[in-house]
């Protein structure tokens, strides 16, 4: 009987070995896929959200990196990719978060040109209710297209709000807390841009080319 145990031990500690053998092999086979398709997505939303044909750097490896929850509505540090056309600064896109959707947090990316115009916006990750807050997302509807070519300064801040609240942003039928959470997220990141702009494009580069050899 003890022979019996030791011998059932044996196989099960065979099978575990292998077992973890095979996913570690595929987690190496998968991971630099994995980081490729991570990247192409970060550069396909980059373009979507920054003036086409302005710029000539490799954005999505020029970026600085803040840390400020109260601006960008996280603890977390974001990412402010920079674009420069013969190395002179033309636009930026900012990684921001409405911390207060109905559901929880809305993940953004937006674009800002240097003279403050709004060049883009685009939700990365949200959880909004199907059918109501979920109008944010572009894939659902056009609604994110209206920060396009806003710009915010002393005499219009008020505007930047939905017109339940005095604004000039549409809210959604059912759904205001949602549009809301976009709107205010926005603002504070293009406010927070306009007066660091120097700061961010003098910033030292956290998104550099990682060179293994």
């Amino acid at each position: 009987m003890i022979k019996l145990v030791g011998k059932n031990g044996l196989i099960l500690g065979g099978f575990a070995l292998v077992t973890t053998s095979l996913i570690a092999v595929t987690q190496t086979i998968t991971a630099p896929v994995i980081r490729a398709q991570q990247e192409q997505q970060l550069v396909d939303t980059l373009n979507s959200v920054l003036p086409s044909g302005m710029f000539d750097n490799d954005v999505q490896h020029d970026c600085a990196q803040w840390q400020d929850a109260e601006v960008f509505g996280t603890d977390e540090p974001v990412r402010i990719f920079r674009a420069r056309q013969e190395q002179q600064p033309v636009a930026m896109a900012i990684e921001t978060v409405g911390p207060n959707g109905y559901n929880g947090r809305i993940n953004l990316l937006l674009g800002l040109t240097v003279d403050g115009t709004v060049s883009g916006v685009r939700v990365l990750n949200h959880n909004e209710t199907p059918g109501l807050g979920d109008k944010i997302d572009l894939r659902i509807s056009d609604w994110v297209l209206s920060f396009n070519g806003k710009q915010l300064d002393d005499s219009n801040g008020k505007q930047w709000a939905v017109k339940k609240d005095g604004g000039q942003f549409d809210q959604f039928t059912g759904a205001t807390i949602t549009p809301r959470a976009v709107v205010a997220a926005v603002k504070h990141a293009v406010e927070f841009a306009n007066g660091q702009r120097d700061a961010i494009f003098a910033a030292s580069n956290h998104c550099q080319v990682e060179n293994n050899e």
